[in-house]
């Protein structure tokens, strides 16, 4: 088994796709070589043939920008990724994208690019791990049983993602996470120097991880020591590899220019010829092809052993096997709704809490279902009651206390998510959402089903004030592609949301919820709460305007319907919880809802600008909120603002006269 032969081979189909693209990052791929070759060929036990094996180890590049060392390395061990794949580099409709994306193609575990994303979605995957072995496996049948492995560099290091996402992992003590550092000290605008001069070791070794440093380019290195992590007990790993960025470029070695720039024709030429590769492009050689024929073998041999356990197992524990379809399967009871709280008329009940009570009806019915917040689980109502927390040494638990830590908390869920076997949601306030917008963004982009919660929605959280009061974040939540935001009215529409968002496996969604109590409204088009909009207050005479809101808003537009209709006027009040599910509906059902040819006012207690594209009247007005928030009780803070009906009476007779 020749590594350093299948080293050269990656530099230099590496080479020749980012030179072919004419863009990409050469540098870490030909620097990482060696180590791509050693883990591909030697030690992670996966199936190229089957990618989604369940028991497959996890590689992660968290440093996306050397896509093109993923891609050869797929191609040579035997994924289905041709080598026109690899000429395609960064071409439109390419399974080799400039980043690696989810889904495009077998064997990308995760979308990575933006730095430390990565990282911390594999601490997820580690954790994930634990968790499906505590339930699953049992003496003699370690169905689950697998290691994550990371190759990352001193940019995602740097990020400050990486450093919540390590601090927690070390605290779970996760010693089936081994992740290796590419340390080549150089970033785009060179040297490390310029930024970065604190001792990653110790850092590492402060969080509680085993650390141990080498050279790169040492193939017997690199497999002691990763040989020596997976021994380690009690410990997640840090392998600190010094190695040469672009290593093997004649001129260009050890540059920043090597980072994220085709190496030009002369150079690759004069690479391969010290390398002993011929000059043509995009180079396998026999020795090269026969190895990915035996890491297939080796890979099925795994696999079929792995299977035959695996159905002796559900054989052996036919219940723990249901319940591992269940899971895998993201099964939902027929009769759920019919398990979950029920409200009256006029109750009065904060929907922050109502989702609370949600969750632990959910709970009793999915036993899949996971979660927990950053550190607000009280405030949040985001507790399983008696789930138990998952903690080192023990993950049967179902409760995350992921700490202050909302940009890990983000991308571990999604690490969990993509792992599978369990669906989780993940608490903090609207206006800290900001802080796991990222992974908020990448859950988007690769169809995870991931549960936010999000409470405290609105400058109603009063004496808070200004920095607690959410403006913009729901509004800025919605412009996010392919997540659904609901802001329910009511306790009603609060279940309602929770059950739909479970229903929705191709994206995340977000629940936007009140710290203060709402009433619980009388509808008059219950049946339709499902569309995303529904009416949920008719006129009591021929229409002359229409009232859209959503969340708290929702019962201060019925209470102007109120008082309009003293004055005469037919008012109907449209209550949208979820923009993104009225979208989906047909314009017909939207003109029946909201009829175009009247006068329609808008209300949010927020940035509102997104309510000219739901309403489509001949005449619209927006009342929201452009600035931020007041420091004070709550209601006298909506008062301050004009969020009153007498008001926003006011408001609707402009449209009216």
């Amino acid at each position: 088994m020749n590594l350093k032969h299948m080293a050269n081979i990656i530099r230099g189909l590496s080479a020749d796709g980012v030179e072919k693209a004419g863009s990409g990052h050469p540098g870490m791929p030909l620097g990482c070589a060696e180590i791509g070759s050693v883990l591909y060929f030697d030690v992670l036990r996966h199936s190229p043939l089957n990618p989604k094996w369940p028991n497959r180890d996890r590689f992660i590049l968290s440093a996306g920008h050397a896509s093109m060392l993923l891609y050869s390395l797929l191609h040579l061990s035997g994924y289905d990724l041709s080598l026109d794949d690899l000429k395609s580099f960064r071409q439109l409709h390419a399974k080799t994208a400039g980043h690696p994306e989810y889904g495009h193609a077998d064997g990308i575990e995760t979308t990575t690019g933006p730095l430390g994303q990565g990282f911390a979605n594999a601490v997820g995957m580690a954790v994930a791990e634990r968790m499906l072995a505590a339930r699953f496996n049992r003496p003699g049948y370690p169905i689950v049983d697998y290691y994550t492995y990371v190759l990352c560099s001193d940019g995602c290091v740097m990020e400050g993602i990486v450093s919540e996402a390590s601090s927690f992992a070390g605290h779970l003590k996760l010693d089936k996470l081994i992740v290796i550092y590419d340390s080549n000290k150089i970033t785009i605008e060179g040297s490390t120097e310029l930024a970065f001069t604190e001792s990653v070791k110790d850092r590492y070794r402060a969080y509680g991880w085993h650390v141990q440093e080498i050279d790169g380019h040492d193939i017997d290195q690199i497999k002691e020591a990763i040989g020596a992590a997976k021994q380690e007990k009690g410990r997640p790993s840090l392998i600190i590899a010094a190695t040469n960025i672009g290593h093997g470029a004649p001129t260009k070695a050890g540059s920043a220019g090597v980072h994220g720039a085709a190496l030009g024709k002369d150079e690759i030429a004069a690479m391969k010829k010290a390398l002993g590769l011929p000059e043509s492009e995009f180079y396998v050689s026999e020795e090269a092809v026969q190895m990915r024929a035996q890491v297939i073998d080796k890979g099925q041999s795994l696999e079929h052993e792995w299977t035959r356990l695996y159905n002796e197992w559900r054989e052996k524990y036919p219940d723990l096997a249901k319940e591992w379809d269940q899971a895998f399967e993201q099964q939902l009871p027929q009769d759920l709704a019919e398990k979950m709280p029920k409200y009256q008329v006029g109750d009065k009940i904060a929907t922050r809490a109502v989702s609370g009570k949600t969750i632990n009806a959910l709970a009793k019915e999915i036993p899949y279902l996971i979660g927990g917040s950053a550190d607000l689980a009280p405030s949040n109502n985001t507790h399983i009651e008696g789930g138990g927390s998952i903690k080192a040494g023990d993950f049967s638990g179902r409760n995350f206390n992921f700490g202050i830590r909302e940009h890990a908390m983000g991308a571990v869920m999604n690490g969990i998510s993509l792992t599978g076997g369990f669906r989780i949601f993940g608490g903090t306030f609207l206006v800290f959402s900001d802080y796991l917008r990222p992974a908020i963004r990448l859950a988007a982009m690769m169809r995870q089903p991931v549960i936010y919660v999000f409470t405290h929605d609105s400058i109603y959280v009063g004496e808070d004030g200004p920095t607690h009061q959410p403006v913009e974040q729901t509004e800025s939540l919605r412009l996010i592609p392919n997540l659904w935001v609901y802001r329910p009215a009511d306790a009603d529409e609060a279940v309602h949301a929770w059950l739909a968002a479970l229903r929705r496996l191709e994206g995340p969604s977000a629940l936007v919820l009140t710290r203060q109590a709402l009433p619980v409204l009388p509808k008059h088009d219950p049946a339709n709460m499902d569309k995303g909009g529904y009416v949920v207050y008719a006129e009591q005479s021929d229409l002359d305007l229409t009232i859209v809101a959503a969340g708290s808003e929702v019962s201060l537009a019925v209470d102007t319907a109120k008082l309009l209709e003293q004055e005469g006027y037919g008012v109907r009040v449209v209550s949208i919880p979820c923009r993104e599910e009225f979208y989906a509906q047909e314009q017909a059902y939207r003109n029946e809802v909201i009829p175009p040819d009247k006068p329609v006012l808008a209300v949010e207690v927020g940035v509102g600008t997104g309510w000219y594209s739901v309403c489509s009247g001949i005449k619209i007005r927006v009342f929201s909120l452009d600035q931020f928030g007041r420091s004070g009780k709550a209601n006298e803070v909506g008062a301050f603002f004009g969020f009153t009906p007498e008001n926003l009476a006011k408001e609707a007779g402009k449209l009216l006269d």
